[in-house]
């Protein structure tokens, strides 16, 4: 396991060397790159990495052992939809005169894949139950 990942560790900092490299001596990259990318870092750290940390630690007292991985997969399932669907629930490029861009119901359909996952965390909390 240490070797897996030390091995791991060194393939992801040589992939970041050849992306700053590359976005170091590309002349079409602007400084809005680095702004972008500085800010993505800076969100991460203030607010889905401390989101991610209290959701770990509510897991921990709130939910039972044998569920925890079920809660847990069910809530990485949920932000990775979330993730995909927000700019389709907010709708940034709709426009008026245009019925066809973007057509449905955007926010009925998160709420539905939120159900549909959430059923399926329960089926497999239930079924993992009976099983022992």
């Amino acid at each position: 396991m240490k070797t897996a990942r030390r091995a791991l560790i060194v393939i992801g900092a040589l992939v970041m060397t050849y992306a700053v490299t590359g976005a170091l001596t590309d002349a079409d990259v602007k400084g809005g790159a680095l702004v972008f990318l500085i800010g993505v870092l800076v969100a991460h750290d203030a607010v889905l990495l401390p989101i991610a940390i209290g959701a770990g630690a509510l897991i921990g007292r709130l939910v039972p052992v044998r569920q925890r991985a079920f809660v847990r997969a069910g809530l990485l399932a949920s932000l990775a939809v979330t993730v995909v669907a927000v700019p389709l629930v907010l709708a940034r490029g709709r426009a008026a005169d245009n019925p066809s861009l973007l057509p449905l119901h955007y926010g009925r359909g998160l709420l539905e894949a939120y159900a549909v996952i959430w059923a399926a965390v329960a089926v497999a909390a239930v079924r993992s139950r009976r099983h022992r």
